[in-house]
């Protein structure tokens, strides 16, 4: 019976995971990082407005201000994104300027608010968004964050990271509906990094409201347990959960999936424990 239990939860965890495709050619460890200038420390107590950048310590992640609004959320191409909703943000946000680095998990790791070393699967790590991080580590880092800093941080919600990930667009993706070549950091989507491995952050075009990487490079965790629909969703931006649920919802596509994945709208469910080399993660930073 135990063998049995044993397999049908190995079982389970195959199908919860997105359908892979094998890893495919070597790493261009040559292509450096796009230098691109770091958002200024803040002062406490600093005002913030939608359209600002900020970090609130030296080894903080970078934020960016996104500005209240509606959007549309979900689309009509797959049952698990319908219903199609109509949504109200009602303030502004920060929500990171870019996927979580190796180096801000580390300030972490060096203060002794995470324990568990990422392992960056020879990548290296500058610039390089942290992996192979489990749903309660992220928690641990965005509570060590909260208590260095005196604001809370946490992860989005599945609204609030596709408000973010659309910028204003209806599209697949922010910048139209076809993927394009290397503008995504997805399986064939034309990229040096496409089916191969995570890019340094900040090596495509950030989306008109100053956010990298929401389309494709790594999946990204949100707070949400995994639901089949919208059916029944929070009618507000909170997140969608229950105590003690084995999946969460991943958002963005990456590098090992093809671009169907990296839409704005698509969503995904990881079991929360399980972690990957293509799964990492940023931050919402609540205003007051």
């Amino acid at each position: 019976m135990m063998i049995r239990a044993f397999l049908l939860t190995a079982v389970a965890v195959l199908i919860a995971l997105p359908h892979p495709a094998a890893a495919q050619g070597v790493y261009p460890e040559e292509i450096k990082p796009v230098d691109i200038p770091k958002a200024p420390v803040i002062a406490p107590g600093t005002q913030l407005k939608p359209g600002d950048m900020f970090r609130d310590c030296e080894q903080c992640p970078e934020m960016v201000v996104v500005p209240a609004g509606i959007f549309v959320m979900g689309s009509k191409q797959h049952k698990s994104e319908q219903p199609v909703r109509v949504m109200r943000v009602r303030k502004p946000f920060a929500i990171g300027r870019f996927e979580t680095l190796h180096a801000e998990w580390q300030a972490c790791l060096d203060a002794g608010g995470c324990t568990h070393k990422p392992d960056d699967h020879n990548w290296g790590t500058v610039r390089k968004p942290v992996i192979n991080v489990s749903h309660d580590m992220v928690h641990g880092y965005a509570d060590w964050l909260t208590r260095k800093t005196g604001h809370k941080y946490r992860l989005p919600s599945e609204a609030e990271w596709e408000y973010a990930a659309r910028a204003g667009s209806k599209s697949n993706y922010w910048f139209g509906d076809l993927v394009g070549e290397n503008e995504v950091n997805c399986r064939k989507c034309g990229s040096p990094w496409s089916g191969i491995g995570n890019a340094p952050v900040g090596s495509f075009k950030p989306n008109p409201w100053g956010l990298y990487d929401m389309h494709g490079n790594a999946f990204e965790w949100v707070e949400d347990c995994w639901h089949e629909n919208y059916e029944g969703a929070p009618k507000g931006l909170e997140a969608w959960v229950e105590p003690g649920c084995q999946f969460r919802v991943i958002r963005g596509g990456s590098w090992y999936y093809y671009s169907r994945m990296a839409r704005s709208a698509n969503r995904q469910k990881n079991p929360g424990a399980v972690k990957s080399y293509w799964l990492s993660f940023r931050l919402v930073r609540e205003l007051p």
